[in-house]
């Protein structure tokens, strides 16, 4: 499996014939524009992107949540691809706002497993990262097709959701947000596991311990790769970045999943935005 990286929690599964994306957000808009202004998908930037990585085979976009870090661009790359979205009702009301056709759009459940040519994909409901000054619409949806350009606040989170990849050859769980449900993981075990890291750094020990042990430590993965360490107010033409430091500080998000890879002997990959590896 080829899977490219492009960053936040982007990722774009690619097994030799079909391509699954999960989540779609490569415009990146500034923490300005988040706060003051209004911004519609860079067709230009997505478009090179799209063209360089020849993501020609798109069958499907899955989004965890419709932040719009998480669904932004997916309108446009449904229309260009002509690929199907998966999502809650509030991101199909995204890809509403972006006349992406009926027919193209799934309100998926959680529990239910859809496949998508070789790939199995189950859907577990799941639970965001805690509130902060810059994300506090926890529980609240987007009810109406909302139309770009839009301000990145409108964006409700509309509930949250973690993917089970099952291929030929592998098991994969895409994990978005750092948070976690007891005993949400019970029956799962995945070969690669990619974990949504952002707020790690400020956990107090407990908290983090309780993660480790309802994620890793329940899944057994070989392989950890993390998520949402970057900056993705930063554009993908610019450096890539760790989170703003007064967010947090990204080396030590790190340190500290190293050190539990370490000790529990599993291998750890840190994925730069804009680069694939096959597992």
């Amino acid at each position: 499996m080829k899977i490219t990286f492009f960053g936040t929690t982007t990722l774009l599964f690619d097994d030799g014939k079909d391509q699954i994306l999960f989540d779609a957000h490569l415009t990146r808009p500034s923490l300005t524009k988040y706060i003051f202004g209004s911004e519609a998908s860079d067709t230009a930037l997505i478009d090179e992107k799209l063209d360089l990585h020849h993501i020609d085979r798109l069958k499907a976009i899955f989004v965890s949540h419709s932040h719009h870090d998480h669904v932004m661009d997916a309108p446009y790359i449904a229309n260009r691809c002509k690929a199907a979205i998966y999502g809650s009702s509030s991101a199909l009301n995204v890809a509403r706002g972006g006349n992406v056709p009926e027919e193209q759009l799934i309100e998926f459940k959680a529990d239910k497993t859809y496949t998508v040519g070789k790939y199995k994909i189950t859907v577990i409901s799941s639970i965001h990262s805690k509130p902060t000054i810059l994300n506090n619409d926890l529980g609240q949806t987007i009810d109406e097709p909302l139309v770009q350009p839009a301000r990145l606040r409108d964006y409700k989170e509309g509930g949250s959701y973690d993917f089970y990849v099952e291929t030929a050859d592998k098991t994969y769980m895409i994990r978005p947000s750092f948070n976690y449900i007891k005993g949400q993981m019970d029956g799962y075990k995945a070969d690669v596991l990619f974990l949504g890291v952002a707020g790690l750094q400020k956990a107090d020990a407990e908290t983090e311990k309780t993660f480790f042990e309802e994620t890793i430590a329940r899944l057994k993965p070989k392989v950890v790769i993390p998520l949402h360490w970057d900056n993705f107010f930063s554009r993908l033409d610019q450096p890539v970045t760790g989170m703003p430091r007064f967010v947090e500080k990204t080396e030590v998000v790190f340190y500290k999943l190293a050190q539990y890879c370490e000790k529990h002997d599993i291998d750890l990959i840190v994925q730069v935005p804009l680069t694939s590896i096959t597992l």
